[in-house]
């Protein structure tokens, strides 16, 4: 689950990506992961790709100034082959760990 705390920054896009149920992965973009996390669990709002699978867990994030910015990301991050997102998941670039200790997401 994923919760939103009100001093979250909505100004900045964040590019994302979730551990299904069937270990797969779904690469997206918002501006509230929270609200996004809900609406792949329990909204028909939520990406298509969960209908069959469920969302597992909140793995990768990374900050983007803009939606032209988090969407350039998000298309790199989706041609990239498994072996090469789970070497992302370890990369610094991965802001998860930051984003989490600074109370900007909260996932369990």
């Amino acid at each position: 689950m994923v919760q939103k705390n009100t001093a979250v920054d909505e100004s900045l896009w964040w590019v994302y990506i979730i551990l299904s149920s069937d270990d797969s992965y779904y690469t997206g973009i918002t501006v509230d992961m929270a609200r996004r996390w809900n609406e792949h669990l329990h909204s028909p709002k939520g990406a298509k790709f969960f209908r069959g699978r469920k969302p597992k867990q909140l793995v990768y994030l990374q900050a983007c100034e803009n939606r032209s910015v988090a969407s350039s990301r998000e298309a790199a991050i989706k041609k990239l082959s498994r072996i090469n997102k789970i070497k992302l998941l370890a990369d610094p670039i991965n802001q998860l760990k930051k984003a989490l200790a600074q109370g900007l997401v909260l996932a369990d």
